[in-house]
């Protein structure tokens, strides 16, 4: 019988394809995602997606779906302590492994390695050390579907925002800016492809500057 673990989610591409490559080698069981949510917008932190698109994602995937809330405001600290009191929950459960879609970031990995050893729980990478680039053309090309929600405009200009995740947009990049924005460049939301039952569907909505520096484009749920 497979292990139950549960899956960090972030609702991006990153997120969809380590699911992808633990559903097919079969060995892990997700017994729930687990997504930040920013409770004064109601929406993914950092990816700027609505609440209520999250959860018709996670209905489409056919899993169960954990939500910690942070304040827009909240300090590290806090952050902490919500996800503390959520993985010891599933930790009394017994789920020993969470799962993560990071790919090259040292000092995240081994940030989430410590936190979740504090709680008595391990760490998976499925697409740890794998080519960004590679893994970008590899989700086009299993027909993963997905729109730039969030871009920073130390790397990207607002024109990026609200553009699909295609071979376009990947030609696109201006150089030096990683094609899977695995450092922090843009982020994306993820609405259709092989792990979907369905299709996610919305509409753009109004693209915006928050914080004098990441535009955001609002997705609409139809």
């Amino acid at each position: 019988m497979a292990e139950k673990i549960i899956f960090s989610w972030s609702g991006g591409k990153d997120s969809a394809l380590a699911l992808a490559k633990i559903k097919k080698e079969n060995k892990y069981q997700i017994a729930s995602l687990l997504t930040t949510v920013t409770k004064d917008y109601n929406r993914i932190s950092m990816h700027g997606v609505r609440k209520n698109l999250l959860q018709t994602q996670a209905e489409s995937l056919g899993l169960p779906l954990e939500i910690i809330e942070i304040t827009k405001n909240g300090s590290n600290g806090q952050y902490e302590r919500a996800m503390k009191k959520i993985l010891r929950k599933y930790s009394k459960a017994g789920i020993k492994k969470v799962a993560f879609g990071d790919i090259f970031l040292e000092d995240v990995r081994k940030y989430r390695e410590k936190k979740l050893a504090e709680v008595g729980l391990k760490a998976i990478f499925p697409l740890w050390q794998k080519s960004t680039k590679r893994l970008a053309n590899q989700f086009i090309k299993q027909g993963f579907k997905a729109i730039v929600t969030c871009v920073d405009t130390k790397s990207l200009d607002k024109n990026f925002a609200g553009r699909k995740f295609d071979k376009k947009f990947l030609n696109d990049l201006p150089m030096g800016v990683d094609p899977g924005g695995e450092n922090g460049e843009f982020h994306s939301f993820v609405y259709d492809g092989p792990i979907f039952k369905n299709k996610v569907l919305f509409k753009k909505g109004k693209i915006v500057l928050r914080n004098k520096r990441f535009y955001y484009c609002d997705l609409i749920p139809e």
